[in-house]
């Protein structure tokens, strides 16, 4: 039998499918024995693993029972349904949790992994008000995050570096009660001995090297792959002929942004402002 192989970066069903193979093969069945569990044709259970067809809601249910996944595929069903992953971005979520080294920039709202829940729920909120998400998967956006975050908390946690725009802390999300616990987070992240949090100051002008948000990722193996995202538009890169210049790009920007130190003075300086 040929085996096809699965790039999970390509697309949101691409990744569905990727996980659904991973899922069964973990459990040692074929596709015949899950697509017996499912009550589909295993033609159908291989169309879906290869991305030829999209799951249904109660498709991506009875896998979860079947795979004894929890509710796993459904939430997959419900962002793909809702167009939220874009490309590549589950494959950078699943290199983030395996992790030695986490290397971040961001522009105008603070990075997920360091969002407080009431953070990222006034966010999601809104887009929901917008029309961009349903109310329902406004939520789910919430409890993914969190996800991501305690997929970080293990015996050997990642060291994670962080540089924010100072747009992220200048602008506010949500009420002062949210900003100011959202600003005392980051106090407190910038406190851990596995992190390194700086801010690029406006002053810095044109010498901010980046202009939109970048995720640089150290593996086990001391690759690097690189995450970028546009609006609409997600790209994962593995090729270190290309993820290797940013890699040193980013080095310079931590060198020309304020230090540590600097950083929390200024965040601490905001938080006053707040009321």
């Amino acid at each position: 039998m040929n085996r096809k192989e699965l790039d999970p970066g390509k697309s949101p069903k691409a990744a569905y499918g990727a996980r659904l193979r991973s899922s069964r093969e973990e459990r040692g069945w074929n596709q015949e024995q899950l697509a017996e569990r499912l009550e589909y044709a295993s033609s159908h259970v291989s169309a879906v693993e290869t991305a030829r067809k999209p799951p249904t809601l109660r498709f991506s249910r009875s896998a979860d029972l079947a795979l004894g996944t929890g509710d796993l595929f459904e939430r997959l069903w419900r962002e793909l349904k809702h167009g939220v992953l874009l490309e590549g971005f589950p494959e950078y979520v699943s290199y983030e949790a395996c992790a030695t080294e986490l290397w971040g920039f961001e522009i105008g709202i603070v990075p997920g992994l360091l969002q407080t829940p009431e953070y990222a729920r006034a966010l999601a909120q809104s887009a929901a008000r917008r029309g961009s998400i349903s109310s329902e998967h406004a939520e789910e956006r919430v409890i993914a995050l969190a996800e991501r975050q305690a997929a970080l908390i293990r015996p050997r946690p990642p060291m994670v570096f962080v540089v924010m725009d100072e747009s992220c802390v200048r602008q506010h999300v949500g009420d002062p009660e949210v900003m100011e616990a959202q600003l005392e987070r980051l106090v407190e992240f910038a406190a851990n001995p596995m992190t390194v949090l700086q801010v690029a100051p406006f002053t810095m002008g044109e010498r901010r090297a980046f202009r939109l948000p970048l995720n640089l990722v150290t593996l086990p193996d001391r690759s690097v792959v690189s995450y970028t995202e546009s609006l609409a538009q997600g790209h994962l890169d593995r090729e270190p002929t290309t993820v290797l210049p940013v890699l040193m790009t980013y080095h310079q920007l931590q060198a020309d942004v304020l230090s540590q130190a600097e950083s929390v003075a200024l965040i601490n300086e905001v938080r006053k402002g707040i009321s």
